[in-house]
């Protein structure tokens, strides 16, 4: 039996920590890490290759959508989910098609909290 990694990548901390506690209050057996930007999200992705991958996409030295293509390059079947307060339709579509499996907007909340939980419970069980 293994945790669930999950790796989240966003410049504000804040932000870090309200996703951080409802996901550990909705799921079990998970093992969270952070990055700050898209930059040091490249880099503990490929260090602890974490199963699911949450990034906010306004960020500092590598914006989401290019950390998203830099780690499909790794792996195509990267589970990612995107966090932005951006909410233009042309930005979401762009990241859409880079093949994530959610988009939220921000602020993260008990009800989004809920559907990851529901989407990673049943990719465990496929």
């Amino acid at each position: 039996f293994s945790m669930t990694k999950i790796l989240i990548v966003d410049d504000s901390v804040f932000s870090q920590q309200v996703l951080s506690n409802l996901l550990k209050t909705n799921l079990e057996d998970i093992e969270v890490f952070y990055a700050n930007n898209g930059e040091e999200g490249i880099m503990k992705y490929l260090e602890i290759k974490p199963d699911y991958i949450f990034t906010d996409l306004l960020m500092p030295k590598l914006n989401g959508s290019d950390f998203i293509k830099l780690v499909k390059e790794y792996d195509k079947a990267a589970k990612i989910i995107v966090l932005s307060a951006d909410v233009q339709k042309n930005i979401r579509e762009e990241v859409e098609e880079l093949g994530i499996c959610l988009f939220f907007n921000k602020p993260f909340n008990q009800e989004k909290a809920v559907q990851v939980r529901d989407m990673i419970r049943s990719h465990n069980h496929d």
